[in-house]
């Protein structure tokens, strides 16, 4: 059976004089769910198994923002700036209010999109992420910074970035790769230029004079679910502990055996979690989630 997530089509929409490519998939009723994408991430890095897992139970919207895959216009070099494009986005697409799930530098637009928007985003998923300068924030650990840099973000640079060095982790980073890349005519990789200016976003979000969610967490009331790997290089782990901490309605799960790709390697479970929390009643209470998940046999 051919994945929904890898046949949707390519559509495109002009944002601000800017035009914008995105895809949408799912069920046609419910709130829409807004993935915004990692760091040298496109459409197509986005694992299908975990998308058609998302969709099977709301609609989901991805995009590129600016000079991301087929989008046009210029990468913004500051956090902020990438939520507004996304805002404008979402304002142009999607009928509101809207969820918006987070991965990576896309949770630090999640998160400063809910702080500039609050009215159109009724939860918030935040994915391998932190908040930002800030108390007991850890940055990426030292192999990280060539890695970001790498002329091409292949399975090689990927996998020590992405996934653990245990057997169960290198099969992941095997698994996964094959099913981001079953789409022909994959979007070309982000180009220098741009990931460079993101990589200034990154530097300027974890300065403590720059845009950083971390001393404004504290007005976001909304329902917020934190997960991560028990072992991310990129972000580390405690950086998603600290989140939730800051978070007023905010539950954390962490996945063991994992690390920056959780949300691949436990991709139908990732996925049901998510679902779980976005079908949640308005007047439920947030359980008291699990320090770790479980397993795939859990």
């Amino acid at each position: 059976m051919t994945s929904p997530s890898v046949v949707a089509p390519d559509e495109f929409v002009e944002v601000n004089g800017t035009r914008i490519a995105y895809r949408s998939l799912g069920r046609r009723d419910g709130v829409p769910l807004v993935l915004l994408s990692r760091f040298r991430g496109t459409m197509d890095d986005w694992d299908p198994l975990f998308v058609d897992a998302l969709a099977e139970a709301r609609p989901v919207i991805l995009f590129d923002n600016a000079s991301i895959g087929r989008s046009g216009g210029q990468t913004p070099s500051t956090v902020t700036e990438m939520a507004e494009t996304a805002a404008a986005f979402i304002a142009t697409v999607v009928d509101t209010p809207v969820d918006v799930l987070g991965f990576s530098l896309g949770g630090y637009v999640a998160q400063r999109l809910a702080l500039a928007h609050p009215a159109p985003v009724r939860r918030l998923g935040l994915a391998g992420t932190g908040p930002g300068a800030g108390e007991g924030i850890l940055p990426a650990k030292p192999q990280v910074a060539p890695l970001k840099s790498a002329p091409q973000m292949d399975s090689a640079a990927l996998r020590p970035l992405f996934f653990t060095e245990s057997t169960t982790g290198l099969n992941a980073a095997n698994e996964v790769w094959e099913r981001t890349h079953q789409r022909p005519n994959r979007e070309p990789e982000v180009p220098r230029e741009s990931y460079e200016r993101q990589i200034e976003a990154i530097a300027y979000w974890s300065s403590p004079r720059g845009d950083a969610a971390y001393n404004e967490l504290g007005r976001l009331t909304l329902p917020v679910l934190v997960a991560n790997g028990h072992d991310d290089v990129m972000i580390p782990t405690v950086n998603s502990f600290v989140m939730s901490q800051l978070l007023p309605n905010a539950e954390l799960v962490i996945y063991p055996g994992s690390g920056h790709g959780f949300l691949f390697q436990y991709a139908e479970i990732f996925a049901r979690t998510s679902n779980e929390f976005l079908d949640r009643p308005e007047t439920a209470e947030v359980p008291s989630a699990p320090l770790h998940a479980p397993g795939p046999g859990g």
